[in-house]
């Protein structure tokens, strides 16, 4: 089930409409009960390879908690969680490597197919307990509410990942009925509808052409990465905040995940501001544990340069997130080395900063979209030559291109906004009731036209989804 379908329409307004009927006692069961039901639509099987990560952390938390002995607990729940990861994320991978330096067969089919979403609950999980072992909170006693916390329908597959400290409490508090959570929640989902049917999924179509074949010229390679850049931005952002509108009509607050990213000055300012919940996790959860930036400067730079290699890891089991991950922490290490970028100066110097950034994060997801490395340089090396098939034939006609021109205006207007903190959304909540009806409407009707308009209505799956 995914939020872009009609089960989804069907299926949370029956879960809301029953949490804030039912007493209190059996608020958290049901929505337990429903998260793992909505995880069950994509493997029943694999609900219970969750449930078990749930067992695990559950148990060593409770064990660290009233016997010490922390380190090995928390070792043993490290261990197992990233061992399940490993056996269905990463094993083919890792014999793969083995096989090209063993000089063996380099062919490795997957044992299983990929759980959806295990990254991101085993992070969320494997956070918990890494806070308890700190003694930042207490070991959750509650076992429905531990469950709950790491199995919370919308953010559950694709994020954000949560913090124990921020979503625990709530939980434990269970949200209460507001009009004013009810509208906020639904303008969170609707806006997030017109980021993914409106843009992401109509940029696909440009992007999917173009980087299935090698057959076009430089200008329409060059939107295609461009292209390919916002897609990944606003399916992974559309994603982002209908979960944080589906948790807010039920009266639940989720971190933001994304903080307008391609208006960041530097790759370092990127980074505070794309998939910001796995960054802080790394930041937390590995970064400072290596020593962070106190042990001088080299320590440093390897610190940083194995964060980003664990995150391009985190993304796939494929050398292209290696080498995306690589960029990334050489560039971090230059940015960091020149001059620990100091985000002031004048208005062209950080315009032509933000330029700057922008092309370089575009030229990275190459390699991120491409199905291996050689074809991530091929790609680069056509962005180039004047010969090849013309943006008009990348299977996104005209008409199309100027529906998504338009909504990229809407994306950067509302950006800029944010940005600048021109708080839009304050402003809304407190205007006539007219006004807000006539807002959601147009809302509906760009997603509802404009989503189907020339694309046709499709539930398409988010791209995260496979992480």
């Amino acid at each position: 089930m995914i939020f872009n379908s009609i089960s989804y329409a069907i299926f949370f307004p029956i879960v809301v409409i029953l949490y804030f009927a039912l007493p209190k006692k059996f608020k958290n069961i049901h929505l337990l009960l429903a998260s793992y039901f909505f995880y069950g639509c994509w493997n029943v099987k694999y609900a219970a390879l969750m449930l078990l990560s749930t067992v695990i952390t559950y148990l060593a938390a409770r064990l660290m908690d009233s016997y010490g002995k922390k380190k090995v607990f928390l070792s043993i729940s490290f261990i197992l969680n990233l061992g399940i990861l490993f056996v269905f994320k990463y094993y083919g991978f890792f014999i793969d490597i083995f096989n090209r330096i063993s000089g063996g067969n380099s062919s490795t089919a997957a044992l299983f197919i990929l759980p959806v979403g295990i990254s991101f609950y085993t992070f969320q999980a494997l956070g918990y307990t890494m806070d308890v072992y700190r003694g930042d909170i207490k070991a959750e006693r509650n076992f429905i509410t531990y469950a709950l916390f790491v199995s919370f329908f919308p953010q559950l597959v694709a994020g954000p990942i949560e913090r124990s400290k921020n979503l625990l409490p709530q939980i434990r508090n269970q949200g209460e009925y507001c009009v004013c959570n009810l509208v906020e929640g639904l303008i969170l989902i609707f806006y997030g509808l017109f980021l993914k049917l409106v843009i992401a999924d109509r940029a696909a179509i440009y992007v999917n052409t173009v980087f299935g074949s090698m057959d076009f010229k430089g200008t329409a390679m060059m939107l295609g990465a461009l292209l390919f850049s916002i897609q990944i931005y606003c399916d992974f952002y559309s994603y982002s905040i209908m979960a944080k509108g589906s948790a807010k009509v039920m009266g639940i607050d989720l971190m933001d995940n994304f903080r307008e990213p391609f208006l960041a000055v530097s790759i370092v300012d990127f980074w505070r501001r794309w998939h910001i919940s796995l960054s802080t996790w790394f930041k937390d959860y590995l970064y400072i544990p290596l020593g962070g930036s106190r042990k001088g400067k080299f320590r440093h730079y390897v610190n940083i340069m194995i964060v980003f290699l664990v995150s391009g890891l985190w993304h796939g089991a494929n050398y292209t997130f290696l080498i995306w991950g690589l960029i990334h922490g050489i560039l971090n290490i230059i940015s960091h080395f020149i001059s620990r970028l100091k985000t002031g100066g004048s208005f062209i110097s950080r315009n032509i900063s933000r330029l700057v950034t922008f092309i370089l994060v575009v030229l990275a997801f190459v390699f991120f979209r491409a199905e291996k490395v050689s074809d991530a340089f091929t790609y680069i090396s056509r962005m180039f030559r004047s010969t090849g098939a013309g943006v008009l034939e990348a299977g996104l006609n005209a008409p199309n291109l100027y529906v998504l021109l338009i909504a990229l205006l809407i994306l950067f207007v509302v950006d800029v906004l944010k940005y600048n903190k021109i708080n839009v959304k304050d402003k809304f909540m407190h205007s006539p009731t007219i006004l807000k009806g006539v807002v959601f409407f147009a809302l509906i009707m760009v997603v509802v036209i404009f989503g189907i308009y020339g694309v046709g209505f499709s539930e398409s799956m988010f791209i995260y989804f496979q992480f």
